[in-house]
């Protein structure tokens, strides 16, 4: 996901250009950190207190030119509007957030709103048009055979969650004003590896794989998680 979050960077903003990231739900930071370290000025909003925590523990391990460049508020993702004015930021990144929200409409259309024109909304949610194929590649068949007609699972941590049709997201992406540039998939074929799972001796090749995979229809359909980009028009 982040070579597919560069590859839409590069093509939209001039190279060498800092932009101003805002990273909502950032969780430990990864991508957030990532991107500070590639030069660009990043916020990111999280409201659990643990993962504030060790985002800040790998922060301060940081230059400090990196850590000048990232800023941690914490807060709920919904509320971006109380934290900063409308147009704020060049990219804004909610990745696995989605499915923790009921009604996403709201916090999709305060995401827009924090984008400047030509800004760049970047979103990771779980694919609701592929989960019958973790429990189907698992040898639950009566797990995949509900999974066909909801859009609601249970995820690795055992919380009851949700997930997204690539449809209706287009649909609220253009609705909002930042209607879908391009989309990719996430975890094509990985998807049934367990947490934890030490990388392969061929992990280059994975990456490739998958990263092709993530482009490529069929296959970006299947993927366990979709990478949305819109553009704020």
């Amino acid at each position: 996901m982040a070579r597919q979050l560069d590859e839409q960077i590069a093509g939209r903003f001039a190279v060498g250009r800092r932009l101003r990231v805002l990273d909502v739900g950032m969780g430990q930071g990864t991508q957030a950190l990532r991107l500070a370290r590639a030069g660009h000025q990043v916020t990111g909003v999280e409201r659990d207190t643990a993962m504030i925590a060790t985002a800040r523990e790998a922060l301060a391990g940081q230059p400090e030119g990196i850590r000048e460049r990232m800023r941690i508020v914490e807060g709920d993702g919904r509320d971006t509007g109380v934290h900063f004015l409308p147009g704020s930021f060049d990219v804004v990144l909610c990745h696995g957030v989605l499915m923790y929200v009921e009604e996403p409409d709201p916090l999709l259309a305060g995401l827009a709103r924090m984008l400047a024109p030509g800004g760049l909304l970047s979103l990771l949610v779980r694919n609701a048009d592929a989960l019958a194929m973790r429990p189907g590649l698992h040898g639950d068949w009566t797990g995949a055979l509900a999974a066909f007609d909801t859009t609601a699972y249970r995820n690795r941590l055992g919380l009851d969650v949700r997930a997204d049709r690539l449809a209706t997201l287009t649909a609220k992406l253009a609705g909002i004003g930042a209607p879908l540039h391009t989309w990719y998939g996430v975890r094509v074929f990985t998807d049934t590896a367990p947490d934890g799972t030490a990388p392969p001796d061929d992990v280059d090749a994975l990456l490739a794989a998958e990263e092709r995979a993530g482009r490529t229809d069929p296959y970006r359909g299947i993927a366990a998680l979709l990478h949305l980009c819109g553009v704020r028009g």
